[in-house]
């Protein structure tokens, strides 16, 4: 590890999250990274193929207990869950909508209550909706493998996980990105039109990922302001003389009042 690291922008969630830099996708980890360069650092803690259940043990180990005096500060947290926990049975990673309800308020609780071990009050979450699943893409792609599978969700459940998520921002008072809504409209509320957003029936593709990137950044923006990136200093080097009336040396001025 380096000797000196910067304040952490952590994604959480499953393998929609962990997929952010997948090559090509231009993913929300990747823009994120570019316009918090030297702000914050981009910290992925995408689990595919986990639900909330699974994640939470994982988020223990990842998320710094309040008394590690020299861990970086979690300024900004998504939290991204949903396309996993509402997988149909028999499958695994099925996790029933009330558990799943609470798990993600357990997780919440970690971070914003004073009684937690994890208590990190500076720290802003934004809960963050599954997408809209294609049933005919996830079928088509199933069905090609070897041995073929089942289907294994289907759309209107995971409105209802995706639902979840909202009322429980609400409940929780924590800012809300609602990828599923963002992506339904762009589609033209037609499920197979979601074609053009999804790689796979379940996973986003580039365009996918553009909208979901949007939402959050615009969600940072209106919710969270102070840790917005055009709100953020940047970081310099303490060796830069700089010249206080260049508008362009005064941008690497950090801002003491917002960093």
């Amino acid at each position: 590890m380096a000797a000196h690291v910067q304040d952490v922008f952590m994604l959480f969630g499953d393998s929609i999250t962990q997929g952010a830099w997948e090559p090509g996708l231009n993913g929300f980890g990747e823009r994120l990274s570019h316009v918090y360069a030297r702000k914050l650092d981009i910290l992925n803690r995408g689990l595919s193929g986990y639900n909330t259940d699974w994640g939470i043990p994982v988020f223990e180990q990842c998320f710094a207990k309040h008394t590690e005096k020299h861990a970086p500060k979690v300024r900004i947290l998504t939290i991204w869950f949903g396309a996993n926990d509402a997988c149909i049975k028999p499958s695994p990673q099925h996790v029933p909508l009330p558990k799943f309800i609470e798990n993600l308020k357990h997780i919440i609780d970690m971070v914003h209550s004073p009684e937690s071990a994890y208590y990190s009050p500076f720290t802003r979450i934004l809960l963050i909706t599954p997408p809209p699943i294609n049933t005919h893409q996830r079928k088509a792609d199933l069905e090609s493998r070897n041995p073929p599978l089942p289907l294994d969700r289907l759309f209107d459940i995971t409105k209802a996980y995706a639902d979840a998520v909202k009322d429980v921002a609400v409940e929780k008072k924590v800012a809300l990105v609602d990828v599923w809504s963002a992506v339904w409209e762009a589609a033209g509320k037609e499920e197979k039109a979601l074609a053009r957003f999804l790689n796979d029936g379940l996973h986003l593709n580039g365009e996918g990922y553009a909208i979901m990137y949007n939402e959050l950044v615009k969600t940072i923006a209106e919710i969270y302001p102070e840790v917005h990136y055009d709100k953020l200093g940047y970081v310099f080097p303490p060796w830069l003389e700089i010249n206080w009336d260049s508008p362009a040396d005064s941008l690497y001025v950090v801002n003491r009042e917002s960093a």
